[in-house]
Formats: C-alpha cells, sequence, structure tokens
C-alpha cells in the first residue's frame, strides 16, 4: 500500500450536497477530519448528521463535491466501492447484529469473508478485541442473550475488527436505556486514546465536549459553526449554534462547562 502522507487529512468533504427529491439534506458541507482525531457532529434532528455518515461510507449517493479519504476521492464513479468499505468502520443506531450467529462469528465474519483473513488468526484478534471491551466472556453467546449495550459494544468490536482506517459513529447510544449509554461512552473514550481516527454523531453534548477534538454544528443540512469544544460550547459565535444549546440545557441534557 502506498504511504499515506501524514498531512492529508484522513477525511476531507469538499463542498458537498445531498438531496432527497427538492429536500435538500446536505448544502455545500466542508469539512477535514485530521488523523488520530475526534470530530464530532451535533445538531437537531434532522439536520444531516446521519445522512453526512452516509455518503462518507457511500451508502448515499451525493449530488455534488466530493468526498476523499487519505487523498483519494471516493466519490469518483471509477472508484472501488468495495474496497472503500473495507477501509472505514460503521456504526449505526441499530446493533444489526446476526442474531443465528455467535458474538465471535459475528465479528469475524467480515474479515474471514470480505478480508479473506484465515479463521484462526481472525478469531484471535476478535478474542483480543473482545477482551479489551469487556466482552471476553460473551464470545459464544447470541445477541439476544446480551443487554443492549453489550450488544452495541459487540457492533463496534466488528468495526474494529476489520483495522480501519476511519470509524464513523452514528447515535450509538440512541437506542438504549440510559443506564447502558455510559458503558458505550467509555469504549469510545479508550478508542480515541488509542488514536482511532473517528467521526461521532451524538445527542450527548457533555460526551462530546469531552471527547471532540472538533465540533461541528449542523442546522439545516449546513455547517454552521466548527471549532474546539471549548470554543462551541463555552462561547459559541452563531445565534443558531447558542439557540440549540439552549434548548439542550433547558432539557436538561447538558451543563455547560461540565
Amino acid at each position: 500500500m502506498t504511504a499515506v502522507d501524514p498531512t492529508v487529512p484522513v477525511l476531507a468533504l469538499q463542498e458537498v450536497r445531498k438531496a432527497f427529491g427538492d429536500h435538500v439534506v446536505l448544502r455545500s458541507v466542508d469539512l477535514a477530519v485530521p488523523a488520530h482525531s475526534v470530530t464530532v457532529l451535533i445538531g437537531a434532528s434532522g439536520s444531516g448528521k446521519s445522512t453526512l455518515m452516509r455518503c462518507v461510507n457511500l451508502l448515499e449517493e451525493i449530488d455534488d463535491g466530493a468526498v476523499l479519504l487519505d487523498g483519494e476521492e471516493i466519490t469518483d464513479p471509477a472508484a472501488d466501492q468495495d474496497a472503500v468499505r473495507r477501509r472505514i468502520g460503521v456504526v449505526f443506531q441499530q446493533y444489526n447484529l446476526f442474531p443465528h450467529m455467535t458474538v465471535l462469528e459475528n465479528v469475524t465474519l467480515a474479515p474471514r469473508r470480505v478480508h479473506r483473513v484465515a479463521r484462526a488468526e481472525a478469531e484471535t484478534r476478535a478474542l483480543d478485541l473482545l477482551g479489551r471491551l469487556g466482552l471476553a466472556d460473551k464470545a459464544r453467546e447470541y445477541p439476544d442473550r446480551l443487554s443492549g449495550g453489550q450488544q452495541q459494544r459487540v457492533a463496534i468490536v466488528r468495526a474494529l475488527a476489520t483495522g480501519p482506517r476511519l470509524l464513523l459513529l452514528d447515535e450509538i447510544t440512541a437506542a438504549l436505556d440510559p443506564e447502558l449509554v455510559g458503558e458505550v461512552l467509555a469504549v469510545v473514550r479508550d478508542l480515541k486514546e488509542q488514536g482511532l481516527t473517528m467521526v461521532v454523531s451524538t445527542h450527548e453534548m457533555g460526551f462530546a465536549r469531552e471527547v471532540a477534538d472538533q465540533v461541528c454544528f449542523l442546522d439545516a443540512g449546513a455547517i454552521v459553526e466548527r471549532g474546539t469544544p471549548e470554543q462551541v460550547f463555552g462561547d459559541p459565535r452563531h445565534d443558531r449554534t447558542r439557540r440549540f444549546l439552549r434548548r439542550i440545557t433547558e432539557a436538561g441534557r447538558f451543563v455547560p462547562g461540565s
């Protein structure tokens, strides 16, 4: 594989536009995600966060602009989409684990079938990852025997098992009971400490403030404000950002400075 230029962002979006019919979901979105950094997307439901994620993973076709991975345009029609997806790990709100497979079988499926890794090697790596995420004793269990938090952690392990260059986490706590949210967010903190490059969308503002290197506030499909957590949460420059954070604070979901 060609050496990666460390000065080139792992992920870059350039003037990305996406519409469904007459409804424009993403409007001229520019974004750069450096290696070993965490970019957190915040905004109300319907602001475009999930669509942005799906465009990055080529699950949605963009209407204009470009998406680049390590400087290579992956939205070029000539790009090998399967090869691109092998470099990107994705975890969505729903766990999407195969119910008829054990945890270990779920985690090793892509390495074995897509990456052609030998079973023994795939299982060794899977068991190591499961152990790191506190799931070593669940390897032979089926998903319906796990709690929601455990299933979401398995979904994260599955995404990590292929050694992704970029990890996308889209509202991964949205389907969890409140008491299970903390255990999943702790995993993301650990991944940040390991230097994994991530894009995370979340409604957990305290977590966003803690884990992000860069925070982007989306409103009506556009990035209205971006900056460090200290700047965006502590001294937002735009009125739309201030209104959003005020609503979150009034709902008791975020305490400024926490």
